[in-house]
């Protein structure tokens, strides 16, 4: 069997070392190596744009659903990121685009329910009939009218419609303006009458000839919150109910103020029931006093009638012409000499006189009217519970007495000054002493720490960059760093010789082995498996460079 021996002169490979570890790797590890570094870069990527979240800012707040749906419609078509506030209440975008954003809407008419006022006027087309130029200022007005009422910090939302009646030439014909006013108050707010008031006198003060009884105000519930002439006696009764309530709360409040310090805070308990009249009475009196004298009082009319009579002359003489004829107005006598008698004769002169004097005194009246306060007080009945007294014991045991008669009698008078008591009012005020049933408070489990709301929204928060940075460690553990280590393994280098010998035919001359007693049959592959076991332990060089080119895929020469 012959044998002939090779030459081969070997030059090692001249690359670095993350080269020569990157060819030794197959397909297979080459493909894992490269999608474990692509992932990598990808979630270092979304953490880096994630930590850089833009600063927001608002866009619009305040906006009714139909507003909010075409805004966030017209935002996904521009590209524009936004996000909502808690309860949908306002729509944020980044602040750099806030008001290149608002401009862009504005130019498209969004948001459409923003409120227009007088300015509506400044489009005023040519050929406007008259009924659309009342229409235009109709719907300025209200516009006004709702930015007015919607700067009231209770209000959200207003809407206003105004009933404008036509103006004719007959002034008995014309009629009345009407408002109607919706409002939208913010959840957990109401307005007082005062507001209502105010609401309903600015409307009408800005309405020509508005009565403020024609204006009605509903809430978005339907409650009418506006009060007219015929409800005034609703709203009456309402507030007299919330003044006793009142006055029962004050009496109540002075009971426990006055008893708390005595018997601790929690061991008293009180009721006042206050009856109150709110009957309007008005009582008119007219008294005279008794006649005074002349001196002492006014005359208001005096009349004096004098009436003086003379006697008539009885006639005299013949009868005949002469003595038919009027009597002679009498003279004064001449010189003091006798008065001339009359042609009838000698007659009886005597006069009768009558006087008459009336006077009229003024009468001493008083009239009296008197108007009692609505609200007084008619009756009151306090109702008092005293717990009994607690004392606990050196060995902690708690045991209750009741209190003593005297100390209990105290307290009543006490609470008899406290509300002014009074007997001819009939007021009545009852303080007992009981054992208060405390029943004590079921201790609340306490909540496990991973379902408090702000553990949740923490982990919420950070789920996505720790989920992120758990993800890139088993990229980089389980796909770069094989890849990596096994690039970087140095490979053994050993010593070649210029010269070694090789078997290069298949049959080589091997030297006889002692063979074994025992009859076994040795097959091919042992035997071939045995060959190259001595051949490595004789020429371990050659081994290493045939197994080195089998490696690197070279062809034996």
């Amino acid at each position: 069997m012959s044998t002939s021996v090779a030459e081969l002169d070997i030059q090692p490979p001249k690359q670095s070392a993350l080269g020569a570890g990157f060819a030794r790797m197959d397909n297979t590890q080459k493909t894992r190596l490269a999608m474990g570094v692509i992932a990598l870069l990808g979630i270092v990527m979304a953490l880096f744009f994630m930590g850089r979240e833009p600063d927001w800012r608002v866009l619009y707040a305040n906006i009714n659903d139909k507003d909010g749906g075409a805004i966030v419609a017209q935002l996904t078509q521009m590209n524009v990121p936004y996000k909502y506030t808690e309860g949908g209440q306002a729509i944020m975008v980044p602040s750099d685009k806030v008001h290149d954003t608002r401009l862009r809407l504005a130019s498209l008419g969004l948001p459409k329910g923003s409120v227009t006022g007088f300015e509506i006027m400044e489009s005023n087309r040519f050929g406007m009939t008259q009924f659309q130029e009342r229409l235009t200022f109709q719907r300025g007005l209200e516009g006004e009218l709702t930015r007015s009422i919607q700067s009231i910090s209770s209000v959200q939302s207003a809407r206003i419609h105004l009933a404008l009646p036509n103006q004719n030439g007959f002034f008995r014909e014309q009629q009345k303006p009407s408002a109607s006013v919706l409002l939208t108050l913010y959840p957990g707010r109401v307005l007082d009458k005062a507001q209502i008031a105010g609401i309903v006198h600015l409307v009408a003060s800005s309405v020509p000839e508005l009565n403020p009884k024609a204006v009605s105000i509903v809430d978005d519930a339907g409650s009418l919150l506006s009060n007219s002439s015929d409800d005034q006696s609703q709203g009456a009764d309402s507030e007299k109910l919330k003044y006793v309530q009142q006055m029962e709360q004050m009496y109540t409040r002075r009971i426990l103020d006055m008893i708390e310090p005595l018997v601790g805070v929690g061991n008293v308990k009180a009721q006042v029931n206050a009856d109150v009249d709110f009957s309007l009475v008005e009582l008119t009196s007219e008294q005279h006093r008794p006649n005074q004298s002349a001196e002492t009082s006014a005359v208001r009319s005096q009349q004096t009638v004098e009436d003086g009579t003379a006697a008539a002359a009885q006639p005299a003489g013949v009868p005949g012409a002469t003595t038919n004829q009027p009597p002679v107005t009498g003279t004064a006598p001449i010189n003091g000499g006798a008065a001339p008698l009359s042609a009838a004769g000698n007659a009886d002169q005597s006069a009768k006189t009558r006087r008459e004097s009336v006077i009229n005194y003024e009468v001493d009246k008083t009239v009296k009217v008197v108007r009692e306060a609505s609200g007084t007080v008619k009756r009151l009945s306090a109702a008092v519970v005293v717990n009994h007294r607690t004392s606990t014991d050196k060995s902690g045991k708690e045991t209750s007495t009741a209190i003593p008669p005297e100390q209990l009698e105290q307290m009543t008078a006490l609470v008899r000054e406290t509300i002014g008591f009074s007997k001819d009012r009939g007021d009545s005020v009852n303080v007992v002493n009981a054992v208060f049933n405390v029943s004590k408070p079921i201790a609340e489990e306490p909540v496990a720490w991973w379902l408090l709301p702000d553990n949740q929204e923490l982990a919420r928060s950070l789920s996505w960059p720790v989920g992120l940075v758990l993800m890139g460690l088993v990229v980089l553990m389980g796909m770069v760093r094989p890849g990596m280590k096994m690039m970087r393994t140095p490979v053994v280098e050993t010593p070649v010789k210029p010269q070694f010998d090789a078997v290069l035919n298949e049959m080589p001359d091997r030297p006889g082995l002692p063979m074994p007693e025992v009859d076994v049959q040795i097959t091919k592959d042992q035997t071939r498996l045995a060959d190259a076991k001595r051949l490595a332990l004789d020429n371990p060089a050659a081994v290493a460079n045939i197994v080195k080119g089998w490696v690197n895929g070279e062809a034996a020469t």
